[in-house]
């Protein structure tokens, strides 16, 4: 049996010496594991990118053909393969499910690497504590952005502006003492306060008000809506602060 014709594209992508496009890189390299030949033609000025959309009538590059057919750009031959497409816009609950594998794992590493075991009571302590710090860092990348967002929700920010400044750099340090298992005067307040206040403020406006709002738990750019997962972080830092009352108070009764 003669073997079949080889599936082959054609893609047109800038690559310029300052700009080489990201979405043509992809592109190609789609193409390629779905098992085409591609001819691949670079666009390597402005001149002959605007040239390039001007005879195609489109907007973008890259454009890829196969056979005559022009499928389109990054995007359109996602949907050609049927594969999906990613809405920006679309609510997604993705990134507080990184945040909280990731400082799992991580809490499980330390604990291994400090008892030789992976799953001890500290292991649980460090990750409320990582957790706090990683969500606090995400906050962190743009402060005024997360105050924006904060501000549609949280109690205490609507009374007190600063607050929404606030509440970041709080959330961070109470999350590295912990971690630390030091300054508890300190660190057990602060995530008692700010915990309790956030907890509050996500019931009164999600299962209260019934509103519909985005949560900035991980900054203020993203799309993961205020609701229960909210909530969890605002109970973790809660639930440590009076562990760290408990358990030191639990463990001098036993002695």
């Amino acid at each position: 049996m003669a073997n079949a014709a080889p599936k082959r594209a054609t893609i047109y992508r800038m690559v310029m010496p300052e700009h080489t496009c990201p979405y043509g890189l992809k592109a190609k390299d789609l193409l390629r594991r779905q098992g085409y030949e591609v001819e691949d033609h670079w666009l390597r000025t402005r001149e002959e990118t605007d040239a390039f959309k001007a005879k195609h009538g489109v907007k973008t590059t890259p454009q890829t053909f196969i056979g005559s057919e022009r499928v389109g750009g990054y995007d359109d031959l996602r949907r050609f393969f049927g594969k999906t497409v990613r809405d920006p816009k679309a609510v997604t609950y993705r990134p507080v499910i990184a945040v909280f594998a990731m400082t799992a794992l991580m809490a499980l590493a330390a604990s291994y690497a400090v008892f030789g075991t992976p799953v001890t009571v500290r292991a649980g302590e460090w990750f409320i504590a990582f957790s706090m710090c990683v969500l606090a860092m995400l906050k962190l990348q743009n402060v005024e952005s997360f105050s924006s967002m904060f501000l549609n929700y949280d109690l205490l920010a609507k009374r007190w502006v600063p607050y929404s400044y606030i509440y970041p750099y709080a959330e961070g340090l109470a999350g590295v003492l912990m971690a630390a298992g030091a300054l508890t005067w300190l660190s057990v307040p602060v995530a008692l306060v700010i915990g309790t206040i956030g907890a509050v403020s996500v019931i009164k406006a999600v299962y209260v008000d019934k509103r519909e709002l985005k949560c900035a738990c991980v900054g203020g750019d993203s799309n993961v809506p205020l609701g229960f997962l909210s909530l969890t972080e605002n109970v973790m830092m809660v639930a440590m602060a009076i562990w760290m009352i408990a358990a030191p108070a639990a463990l001098s009764m036993a002695h």
